[in-house]
């Protein structure tokens, strides 16, 4: 029997506040914050924030229907509201893959649904080659691969479309430690864990400010702001360094020569065609290896979220996965 195409709804959902929180102590030292919103019995998504070390905002439950989906936001280890905040002790990417399944244990989660952009799309990645048949579906936004060709986009390259953002970017650092986008994140790196408060706080903003900045297509003075906050600069900027110093903690390119391992699953990409923290090239190149996925440029966007052309896709993506899940129910009564 077939049936008919559901309306697809294209717009955000209301604002909702969690029916429940809390902490799940992870080693010791770190406290990683949860919640849950939507329906308590519904299909489980897992929102996976930005950063690394960003943080998640209650705005971002808005992309699901909630009387759908049981929607699972929380904090990586030292961003936002987990505890304690800005720490890069046993702090690497394969922790990370670790605690979200720590986290899928603890809520009693079968299978989820993974909703992740920019670092979350990294990590998103990562942990569906990970644990591929944990995974419903996979929804990703402005694709970040951690190579060090993007490391050296956003430290370096950027400043031929953003110079006087730049110039604010590069004010904390001496001349001498400018030379190449290396000798930048090492000298950010050194004043972001320097233990005086008067020089880490300095630096975070002013990388925090920059990041906030070049995230949407046209100014945004109220996301710049959010930015600026120290709840904000001081997981983002120093979490960032750390992980890119680093490599990630994973082999260069190693998510792109693992994409064959989440080719089955189904999948969305949704990228704006003028992001200047994730140029397009990169979804292009994960695209190349995974050409199952449904892959969605933008054509009048950037890297947030919130840009219209973009949260009208992200939303209309999970609509469709509710649709087609329903669709396969009634098959299954009938």
């Amino acid at each position: 029997m077939d049936f008919p195409e559901a309306y697809v709804r294209d717009e955000l959902y209301p604002a909702i506040e969690p029916y429940k929180t809390g902490y799940l102590d992870l080693d010791g030292l770190h406290q990683m914050y949860w919640e849950e919103s939507g329906n308590p019995k519904g299909v489980p998504v897992l929102v996976l924030h930005g950063g690394p070390g960003a943080g998640t905002s209650p705005s971002t439950r808005c992309f699901f229907d909630p009387s759908y989906y049981r929607i699972i936001l929380y904090d990586q280890r030292g961003a936002g509201k987990s505890l304690p905040l800005g720490e890069l002790k046993d702090n690497t990417t394969p922790h990370l893959i670790a605690d979200i399944e720590k986290l899928r244990v603890h809520l009693g989660v079968e299978k989820w649904y993974i909703f992740g952009g920019s670092w979350g799309s990294t990590l998103g990645i990562a942990y569906a080659e990970a644990h591929p048949s944990l995974c419903l579906g996979l929804i990703f936004r402005g694709i970040f691969l951690c190579r060090r060709s993007e490391f050296e986009w956003v430290l370096w390259g950027v400043k031929t479309f953003c110079p006087e953002e730049y110039r604010k970017f590069m004010a904390p650092l001496k001349p001498e430690d400018q030379q190449d986008w290396q000798s930048i994140l090492k000298a950010y790196y050194k004043l972001l864990t320097d233990p005086d408060p008067a020089v880490y706080k300095i630096a975070a903003r002013v990388w925090s400010v920059y990041e906030g900045t070049l995230a949407t297509l046209l100014p945004n003075a109220a996301l710049v702001a959010d930015f600026a906050k120290d709840n904000v600069a001081l997981g983002i900027a120093p979490i960032e360094a750390h992980y890119f110093i680093h490599d990630i903690f994973l082999p260069e390119n190693d998510l792109l020569n693992k994409i064959d391992r989440i080719r089955h699953i189904p999948g969305v990409i949704v990228h704006g065609r003028y992001d200047l923290l994730c140029p397009i090239v990169s979804a292009d190149d994960v695209v190349q290896r995974w050409p199952e996925v449904d892959y969605r440029i933008i054509p009048d966007a950037g890297h947030s979220a919130f840009e219209p052309g973009i949260r009208r896709e992200l939303v209309k993506a999970m609509e469709e996965f509710k649709n087609k899940d329903n669709q396969q129910e009634r098959k299954n009564v009938l």
